[in-house]
């Protein structure tokens, strides 16, 4: 079978991809220089790692997926590998980056694998979301056949229709926004991002 450019550039990735426990470390070690991961530096995206290092550390000790999403990742036998487009900085990453985790955990045949969206720009440029390069962008990968099955994020259905339904009424997102969105990932607790997670299984 042929090998397309994309697929050549998801092999890439996954060669030089963290898992999660690495990715934690490499950004308590870049944080630890006063860095974010990415090409872009700035005191606002350090401080939004920061507390993005807080918000993953929080949710890792706290998140609990319902019991039936948990046993059907457990019990599923099908091999992929979950690459996800990621930065330090990004919120909506923090919040779905653990629970993929667990989920990825409890199941013998899925690999999370972990990459710099702007260390892998033209994979990032192949999963683009509306024309931009939104993230965390996942890749369900079956490496087996060398396929591309399907794909997620930047958000959970939920959010993102509370997105587009602001964008529609107002014109682009602003801080009220940004903290109601963070008031619903909260209350949530990762249980939206389960059950989108739980559909990519249908493959």
């Amino acid at each position: 079978m042929k090998r397309t450019h994309v697929i050549d550039l998801v092999e890439e990735a996954i060669h030089h991809s963290y898992t999660y426990q690495e990715y934690k470390a490499l950004l308590s070690h870049l944080l630890a220089e006063g860095k974010s991961t990415g090409h872009e530096q700035s005191e606002a995206l350090t401080n939004y790692s920061l507390l993005n290092e807080r918000r993953m550390k929080r949710l890792d000790k706290t998140l609990a997926i319902e019991k039936s999403v948990i046993d059907t990742f457990a019990k599923t036998q099908k091999k992929v590998i979950w690459l996800v487009l990621s930065e330090g900085w990004c919120g909506d990453a923090a919040q779905s980056l653990p629970v993929m985790n667990i989920l990825a955990e409890v199941s013998d045949t899925i690999q999370l694998k972990i990459v710099s969206r702007d260390d892998h720009e033209q994979l990032m440029s192949n999963f683009l979301t509306n024309g931009g390069k939104a993230i965390p962008k996942l890749i369900v990968y079956n490496p087996q056949n060398q396929k591309v099955l399907n794909t997620w994020g930047p958000r959970p259905s939920i959010a993102t229709k509370m997105v587009n339904d602001y964008k529609s009424k107002y014109g682009s997102l602003d801080a009220q926004f940004k903290q109601d969105l963070q008031v619903w990932y909260n209350k949530d607790r990762g249980q939206n991002i389960a059950q989108d997670l739980l559909q990519l299984l249908q493959y």
